[in-house]
């Protein structure tokens, strides 16, 4: 399998995340005879990389210690003049500033951009960054139509450009009652109260603070339990947030878990009140488990959520739109089963993780040829 198309993707972090679990179904759904795939990130492994190794993908942790780390960038250039990479893909700006800084090392190499996102946090700096990268990228994907006009607009890089290529998501297997019910024992979920989901990093860019305002305003006889699946830097200002509410026994903080899409399938609707979003993989999971979403109008959420029929939107921001569409979930259950039931059959026809390797794949060769 010598004629093999080695391809590398370039990531800041490995922890548990949208954009790494992409990642994760990219490289291990990839045709070993047509490709042969590696991995590189320089900070925060988690599981996410253990999956990776275990699907026989190599993996390089290139360290970077400070901002500016010599040390770093020497080893870089050596991994990729190594390499002798055909194509390489980066997945955030920081692998992205330094792959492009090095891409002389490497001028046979074609070079891919991701836009994952609308990048509203971006400071004017990093905007003239994300400019200067795209002006030496042969091609950018991005997972929503949202983030790849904004990046044209942005930083003038052709539309054309840019292959907008949806998020994948894996179709669960049933799990069979008596696996739910042990689930639903191990987190005291027995009784016939809703339960609501939030799962993700806790930043600032996913507003948990609204959704913990939208709990305490809502009727303690219509508030749902909230399970919280995620860590990260607001933790401990969250949880005194939600004391301050006076949702202490309202609200459990589960930490990081593997075990997402079986919390999923327990809770009666996953709530999403994001600043910004590109292509949310926790909105592909859960709908993808049959379970009901609610999500902020937020980036690509209105790309993935038609209102009223695959899941329900708010005006991101608003709480009181909030509440109202959460209380509406937790009380109707024909409607969390219709929408939940829609949501599943939206992802099948137009979320499977093949659909996304091949477009992905599709993308790498009109890069190559273009580079060529």
């Amino acid at each position: 399998m010598a004629d093999r198309t080695r391809v590398l993707v370039v990531t800041d972090e490995m922890e548990v995340g949208g954009t790494q679990r992409q990642i994760v179904h990219l490289l291990s759904a990839l045709d070993r005879t047509r490709w042969e795939p590696a991995l590189m990130f320089f900070r925060n492994p988690s599981f996410l990389v253990d999956r990776l190794e275990a699907a026989g993908v190599p993996i390089s942790h290139v360290a970077k210690q400070r901002r500016f780390d010599l040390g770093f960038i020497g080893a870089l250039a050596a991994q990729l003049r190594r390499g002798r990479y055909d194509i390489i893909q980066c997945f955030s700006l920081t692998a992205e500033l330094w792959v492009r800084a090095l891409l002389p090392f490497v001028p046979r190499t074609a070079f891919v951009a991701s836009i994952r996102g609308l990048f509203h946090v971006y400071t004017p700096r990093q905007w003239q960054i994300k400019r200067w990268i795209l002006r030496r990228c042969n091609f950018a994907i991005a997972n929503t139509h949202a983030g790849a006009r904004e990046t044209s607009t942005r930083t003038g890089f052709p539309l054309e450009r840019i292959v907008v290529i949806p998020n994948g998501v894996a179709l669960p297997e049933p799990l069979d009652e008596a696996t739910l019910a042990h689930a639903r024992a191990e987190l005291d979920l027995s009784g016939a109260r809703p339960v609501a989901l939030f799962v993700g990093r806790l930043v600032v860019e996913k507003n948990l603070p609204l959704l913990l305002d939208a709990l305490a305003e809502m009727p303690a006889a219509r508030r749902p339990l909230l399970l919280v699946a995620g860590s990260g830097e607001l933790e401990i200002p969250l949880k005194a947030h939600a004391d301050a509410r006076g949702l202490g026994l309202d609200v459990r903080w589960l930490g990081e878990r593997r075990d997402t899409l079986q919390l999923m399938r327990l809770a009666d609707v996953l709530v999403l009140p994001s600043l910004e979003e590109g292509l949310s993989n926790v909105l592909l999971e859960a709908m993808s488990a049959g379970c009901a979403v609610l999500a902020s109008d937020a980036g690509g959420n209105v790309e993935l959520i038609d209102d009223g029929r695959t899941g329900l939107l708010f005006p991101s921001g608003s709480r009181a739109e909030l509440v109202d569409a959460l209380t509406r979930l937790c009380t109707d259950v024909a409607l969390r089963r219709r929408v939940a039931d829609a949501a599943r059959q939206e992802i099948v026809a137009h979320y499977a993780i093949p659909s996304m390797v091949a477009a992905t794949e599709a993308a790498w060769l009109s890069a190559m040829e273009r580079r060529a």
